[in-house]
């Protein structure tokens, strides 16, 4: 078995490689095109994974040929590859390839054929990501809970066309009557199923336009989801986290940021519904105050914690989860106006497990200094971000301590001594 990295097979390697992942290439110093790779697939029988991320020029052409050479393609990444069309994709399922994940984000081109075809003929498929896909509507995803038994991972963020008619209903509609037969004529009628997505672990549908009904749906047929990204979903509210705790101690991972109608009593009953959440991300959730925080902050498996744009959060809710998250590893701060520097130098100092800080934005730390310990801000960022900017990783979080200390003792000598004139 031969796994290639950000190069193509030579001649001799054609017959031994099993796994192609071209994914950085420019950056080892090979950049690759379409033409390049399609030119090598029809001599690779054996291929059993291909990641074609980094040949974004990636053709319908290459796939055709991947697909009638490999006969075990187990896997396939296609991310960003936008001149990849059905014409291609579908190649990938009219023969029965033993196909167990797909990856087809920001194939723009990508329409519902492809996702209903991969829905109704994979019949291994494990982990499928459709991401960013403009022109996919409920009619494909619908084929996905009908027909895919073994998903594990199923990801469908930034898909705008995509409402509660592509997710399963509830046997029961919101005023206990059992849901009666509709209208032949309406072409997306409410999917009630007779079976369970037992499996299914792992679901993203970040800004999608999505209700309520949907989450409460969805909960229904997958009872032990691990992972649940809701992030931009606006229309959510209280009711929608009330039906995530429904999943218990089954969930592990939980973004609800920038769903602005959630209020902390929710928070509350899903911190003690979900005791054994691991990672949660509130950001931008406006109407949240300490009280969340303190909740969540007593969460003892807590691993990864987010709080970013809470502007309603004060010291106190710092001093608590530096008294009460000792597990935390991760935890973003950034855009929190309320806090000061004296709660966050506590928070450091008494957080050895904390492996990250991110701090951007926060008015009380903006002193001169600090921004030597950050990291480097990404490139995508303004001048003004840029400035901004503060994340602190690993062993700089001690040296950021250290720094902040020093601080403190020299503007404490500072006003010992101005106080020692004055007397």
């Amino acid at each position: 078995m031969i796994k290639i990295i950000d190069r193509l097979p030579t001649e001799q390697e054609y017959r031994h490689v099993r796994h192609l992942v071209l994914q950085y290439p420019e950056r080892a110093g090979h950049p690759i095109t379409d033409d390049n790779v399609a030119s090598v697939f029809g001599a690779c029988p054996h291929l059993e994974s291909v990641v074609l991320s980094g040949v974004p020029d990636t053709t319908d052409r290459t796939i055709v040929i991947l697909a009638q050479t490999a006969h075990n393609l187990q896997g396939i990444n296609l991310n960003n590859c936008t001149q990849v069309t059905d014409a291609g994709a579908l190649q990938l399922t009219a023969k029965p390839l033993p196909l167990q994940w797909i990856r087809l984000n920001g194939v723009s081109a990508i329409t519902d054929a492809t996702i209903s075809a991969i829905a109704r003929t994979c019949t291994r498929l494990v982990d499928l990501e459709a991401c960013d896909l403009p022109q996919i509507t409920p009619l494909a995803i619908r084929d996905i809970w009908k027909h895919t038994r073994k998903l594990r991972s199923l990801r469908l963020a930034r898909c705008p066309l995509l409402t509660d008619k592509a997710f399963p209903s509830t046997p029961l509609s919101s005023d206990g009557e059992h849901v009666s037969e509709t209208d032949p004529q309406d072409l997306f009628p409410p999917l009630i199923l007779r079976h369970y997505a037992e499996i299914l672990r792992i679901l993203d549908l970040a800004y999608c336009n999505i209700t309520d009904e949907s989450v409460e749906g969805i909960i229904a047929h997958a009872p032990k989801l691990q992972t649940l990204i809701l992030t931009g979903c606006e229309q959510l509210t209280d009711r929608a986290v009330d039906s995530v705790c429904k999943l218990g101690d089954n969930l592990d991972v939980l973004s609800i940021s920038a769903v602005s109608k959630i209020t902390d009593a929710a928070i509350v009953r899903l911190s003690r519904s979900c005791s054994k959440l691991r990672a949660i991300d509130v950001g931008s959730c406006d109407n949240l105050t300490d009280m969340s925080v303190f909740e969540l902050a007593s969460l003892s498996c807590l691993k990864r914690l987010s709080l970013t744009k809470l502007h309603k959060i004060t010291d106190i809710a710092i001093y608590t989860i530096a008294e009460q998250a000792t597990e935390l590893e991760r935890l973003h701060l950034s855009h929190c106006n309320s806090i000061s520097l004296d709660a966050i130098r506590t928070l450091l100092e008494r957080m050895g497990r904390l492996q990250q800080v991110v701090l951007t934005g926060v008015p009380s730390f903006q002193i001169e200094g600090a921004e030597q310990f950050s990291e480097q801000p990404p490139a995508h960022l303004d001048a003004e971000q840029r400035a901004a900017f503060r994340a602190y990783h690993g062993r700089r979080i001690g040296q950021l301590v250290d720094f902040l200390n020093e601080q403190e003792r020299r503007q404490q000598e500072a006003e010992e001594a101005a106080t020692n004139i004055l007397s």
